[in-house]
């Protein structure tokens, strides 16, 4: 964003990185997963900002910290209910930090701290000197036999156009990134699932449902306390339904289900 200041940078998704992100603070609204660690270290970040995703089962939404860490890179997280997920400007703006890093916590980075101070503080952290990104990548699975396609993909990045009309389990969360309709869903599918990412501010864990429906896509979120995020197995053979919009109730969801009973019910549709 040009009116930042140069050692700041904010990306609505950490798959889709802007250029020039290498030596600076990125304030990113992805969630702070394995992954998003993973390609923080890639990417050579100064310091990273993350959206805690409502924390989550075993703790998968504020997993990137213990991983900045080993590679003395601070890392820290705003709290769900404070900003909305996947709208890095709003968590620059409104976030308060949830959780942070030791690195960070050295730069004086504190739970309840505004995310911009916070930010400020990382501008004056040193270069991380170990940059051996984790063997982490997302994964993505086709499901055949049970009437239509299923597809398991850990990231909705990994969509593709042959994906429409297939029933897309994703782990990543229900918001809408940059607050973009247009990037609810790479692909029109028959069904699709996300994690709720702790629902939070203004329901923003849950948005791309509503988008969904207006496109006549049946919108599914798993609880995230049910379902690690940003894995797309654990959403399906783990995760219960928290929230649907109306094309999925139409279609016999209904809020507590388990993911995988709703997910084969809809396949066979």
């Amino acid at each position: 964003m040009t009116d930042e200041p140069g050692w700041l940078c904010l990306a609505g998704s950490i798959t889709s990185l802007p250029a020039g992100t290498e030596g600076r603070v990125v304030v990113t609204g992805s969630h702070g997963g394995l992954f998003a660690a993973a390609l923080a270290i890639r990417a050579r970040f100064r310091a990273a900002i993350f959206h805690d995703a409502g924390i989550g089962r075993e703790g998968a939404g504020i997993a990137c910290l213990e991983v900045c860490a080993r590679t003395g890179m601070p890392a820290a997280t705003v709290g769900h209910e404070t900003a909305c997920i996947g709208d890095a400007r709003h968590i620059l703006s409104a976030g308060r930090i949830s959780h942070a890093n030791a690195p960070a916590v050295a730069l004086g980075v504190r739970p309840g701290m505004p995310c911009r101070e916070a930010a400020e503080r990382l501008a004056g952290a040193r270069m991380p000197q170990r940059w051996e990104a984790p063997p982490i990548d997302e994964e993505r699975h086709v499901l055949e036999g049970h009437g239509r396609r299923i597809v398991l993909v850990d990231s909705a990045s990994l969509i593709r156009a042959e994906d429409e009309g297939a029933v897309l389990v994703t782990g990543s969360h229900g918001g809408l990134v940059d607050g973009d309709p247009a990037r609810a869903l790479k692909a029109d599918g028959f069904a699709a699932v996300f994690n709720d990412a702790g629902i939070g501010f203004r329901d923003c864990g849950v948005r791309r449902l509503a988008v969904l429906d207006a496109r006549g896509t049946a919108g599914l979120a798993v609880d995230c306390a049910t379902a690690r995020i940003g894995d797309a197995r654990s959403s399906f053979e783990e995760g219960r339904i928290s929230r649907i919009n109306g094309t999925a109730a139409r279609l016999g969801v209904v809020p507590g289900q388990p993911c995988r009973e709703a997910v084969l019910a809809l396949a066979a549709m």
